[in-house]
């Protein structure tokens, strides 16, 4: 196979990279080139996102990569979800983009669901509700600045946007599209019943794109300012992260789920078609579109933010470590001494972690944590017996018995977690790799481009380049007994 390489620019909703790829002889190398912090900014009262930054950060990102003298093939954009900027004609930002976390949809969400019940919602898009969605931020606009709607041609996703600054081409990729709240899974599509429930102007949604669609070559004047090529290729790969991790995963068959362990993660499996039945809605399960045609059929779960807020906690007391000693310590402990339910709403907002744990389990009438160890084992322990919960529901919605659980990630690099997934799951997990999105961003530029043939060929590129390890299961009795102590655990609590 000839030498072919592309650019990955991942942003991600506090940093921003742009990462080379490299594949040859069926092997892939990822390098990253550049990184910048992608904070949100305060302007007048809101919060928003600073594009036209982002922008430039992406360009020198691509400066450097063409210093280094290889033959740059192409490059993609991946994103978040829910976030937008409007465009007309030659005017590429008619308003600097809102940040989820705006307070703005407080009021359209409440609004939306009195407008459309939660039913109809999720019957017409497959995806669950939630304040930050875009369809309650075009609501918002539709109150507050209605003259964008009425001024502006389109919106574009934060990704797709980005893509549309280096191309000039306004495409919706649909794994991006699927995250709006307003994107019909069936029909992958626009969901026309919706736009036209809450009034949005047909004209603001752009056209819609599959997975891996070359835009175009980039613009002369990006081309001339980063010293690219003109015949390199603009491609909308899975503008949505999510989806260019879950291409990543090197799985085959359909006896596997997928495990994005992060600080927040997404456990799902990939299906021909959505589930749209009002168990999954009762489940808080989400259909979007994946690449190659199907459906990620997925729910969010809370990940590492429990750990994450737990070392701050013990940072500001002056005890710091690192994750690696961190893992030390919980290997150490007595397995299984408490349980916690990761998803009870006080784990979920910030604050000193290791005092809502240790109340926690006060009042449940279980040990309290004593030693650093001990909450480490809590969090690892507990968020692996959530996983199970989650990999029952999705047999129960699906009927597929799962046999592996992928992990990929950053949380797929701690061996000791992953131990505990194994043992709480009853199943092989497969660790790794660890920069998902940007492999797979680059391997579906690959396929784009028919450097390589296949989904399939992709994942065997990716499962052949990088690290992966098995762990399995052990000591199944006393998970056993500690999941059912865990179903009795009352989520609310």
């Amino acid at each position: 196979m000839n030498p072919h390489s592309y650019l990955a620019c991942d942003l991600s909703a506090d940093c921003g990279r742009v990462l080379l790829g490299h594949l040859e002889n069926g092997k892939l190398t990822i390098e990253e080139i550049h990184r910048f912090s992608n904070d949100p900014i305060r302007v007048l009262g809101t919060l928003r996102w600073d594009a036209i930054r982002i922008f430039q950060e992406l360009k020198t990102g691509l400066r450097k990569a063409a210093e280094q003298e290889r033959a740059i093939e192409s490059l993609s954009v991946n994103s978040w979800g829910a976030d937008y900027a409007f465009i007309r004609k030659d005017q590429p930002l008619l308003s600097l983009p809102f940040h989820f976390s705006d307070s703005r949809t407080d009021a359209t969400f409440g609004t939306g669901i009195l407008h459309a019940s939660r039913k109809v919602i999720f019957e017409n898009t497959g995806i669950q509700l939630s304040p930050s969605h875009t369809l309650y931020q075009l609501l918002s606009d539709q109150k507050s600045t209605p003259y964008l709607l009425k001024t502006a041609e389109h919106f574009l996703l934060m990704g797709d946007y980005l893509n549309y600054l280096f191309s000039g081409v306004v495409a919706a990729e649909e794994s991006l599209a699927s995250t709006t709240q307003l994107y019909d899974p069936e029909r992958r599509a626009w969901s026309h019943a919706l736009i036209h429930l809450f009034g949005f102007p047909e004209r603001l949604f752009p056209q819609t794109v599959p997975s891996g669609s070359v835009l175009g070559p980039v613009l002369p004047d990006v081309s001339e300012e980063v010293g690219f090529p003109r015949e390199v290729k603009v491609v909308a790969t899975c503008s949505h992260g999510i989806a260019a991790a879950v291409a990543a995963a090197p799985a085959e068959g359909n006896d596997w789920a997928i495990l994005i362990s992060g600080t927040w993660s997404l456990i799902g499996v990939e299906l021909p078609s959505p589930r749209l039945s009002s168990e999954a809605r009762e489940l808080e399960f989400n259909n979007e579109a994946a690449y190659g045609g199907g459906t990620c059929f997925q729910r969010s779960v809370v990940g590492l933010w429990l750990l994450e807020e737990a070392r701050r906690a013990w940072i500001d007391a002056g005890e710091e470590y690192d994750f690696a000693e961190l893992d030390r310590l919980a290997e150490e402990c007595e397995p299984l001494r408490s349980i916690i339910r990761p998803s009870a709403e006080r784990f979920l907002q910030p604050g000193d972690m290791p005092d809502k744990i240790r109340d926690y389990c006060r009042e449940t009438g279980q040990p309290e944590p004593e030693s650093v160890g001990e909450f480490v084992r809590c969090i690892y322990e507990s968020l692996s017996l959530l996983y199970r919960s989650a990999l029952s529901d999705i047999h129960l919605l699906t009927g597929r018995n799962i046999q592996r659980l992928h992990v990929v990630g950053g949380g797929s690099q701690s061996r000791f977690f992953n131990q505990c997934v194994a043992n709480a799951t009853e199943i092989n997990i497969v660790a790794g790799p660890v920069e998902a999105t940007a492999i797979g961003n680059v391997l579906i530029q690959g396929v784009a481009l028919h450097h390589l043939e296949s989904l399939q060929s992709l994942r065997k590129v990716c499962a052949d380049s990088f690290r992966i390890e098995t762990f399995h299961p052990l000591a199944s009795v006393m998970w056993q007994s500690a999941f059912e102590r865990f179903g009795d655990l009352d989520v609310d609590f």
